[in-house]
């Protein structure tokens, strides 16, 4: 069994695989970890993996280090089963390479393009051959309102919820369009470029945020919010058999 640790900035999101099936989910603080023993206690746990965006203080190192089965931590020297060609793998987010490890691992011999909507919107491509190319960063959903109400003098922060008109008739809805639809359109922009040089290409979409697609844009989507998880889990299994 193979426990997946992904430290965000906010949470930590755990799961237990069973090889390549996913047993149990679990979504945490990342104030402390020590949920982590009785969570891993229900099952025989083997190894486990950890990838972190934040630096860890001496308590939650001293929590993951008392597990009783070894740990992988996951750094741009980690041997990955993909080909990587980004020119500077040691700025490489490890929910990038992860999420776009973890399409390859579903759909191997396709092109693919990953879409990750969370604090970030990322794009990552990897071709037919297990190549990744790299990507492109944008806001995420949060961020895009956030910037509206701090950058200006009397923008108001809008929650994403409520009336979205197709153009809006007043401020708040003028904004909540205005970012939905971006988003919308800006990931519907990318899956046409890359359709185009591609046409065999495949889409992945994960992350936190959801939205809503034309039907036509939708056909074309493979949803997994998983995507990250199941990635890190495929770098420690290639890693655990490199042994």
């Amino acid at each position: 069994m193979n426990l997946v640790v992904d430290i965000g900035n906010t949470t930590v999101k755990v799961a237990l695989f069973d090889r390549n099936g996913m047993v149990e989910t679990l979504v945490e603080s990342n104030c402390s970890l020590d949920f982590l023993k009785p969570f891993c206690a229900k099952y025989s746990v083997k190894r486990g993996i950890i990838a972190t965006v934040v630096d860890l203080d001496e308590t939650l190192r001293a929590q993951l280090a008392s597990l009783p089965f070894p740990l992988l931590w996951l750094d741009n020297k980690t041997p990955l089963p993909v080909i990587n060609l980004y020119e500077t793998p040691e700025t490489l987010g490890y929910d990038r390479i992860a999420a776009a490890v973890g399409a390859n691992g579903e759909y191997p011999d396709n092109d693919l393009l990953v879409i990750d909507a969370g604090t970030c919107i990322t794009y990552e491509f990897i071709d037919a051959q297990g190549r990744y190319h790299g990507g492109n960063i944008s806001p995420g959903m949060q961020m895009r309102f956030k910037a509206l109400h701090q950058f200006t003098g009397r923008l108001p922060l809008v929650a994403p919820e409520g009336r979205k008109p197709a153009m809006g008739n007043d401020t708040e809805t003028a904004i909540r369009a205005g970012v939905l639809k971006g988003m919308e359109y800006e990931i519907s922009g990318y899956i046409t470029a890359m359709k185009y040089k591609y046409p065999e290409l495949l889409v992945f979409l994960t992350g936190g945020d959801e939205f809503s697609f034309d039907t036509s844009v939708k056909s074309i989507i493979f949803a997994d919010r998983f995507l990250v998880l199941k990635g890190l889990n495929r770098i420690l299994n290639y890693n655990n058999d490199r042994i």
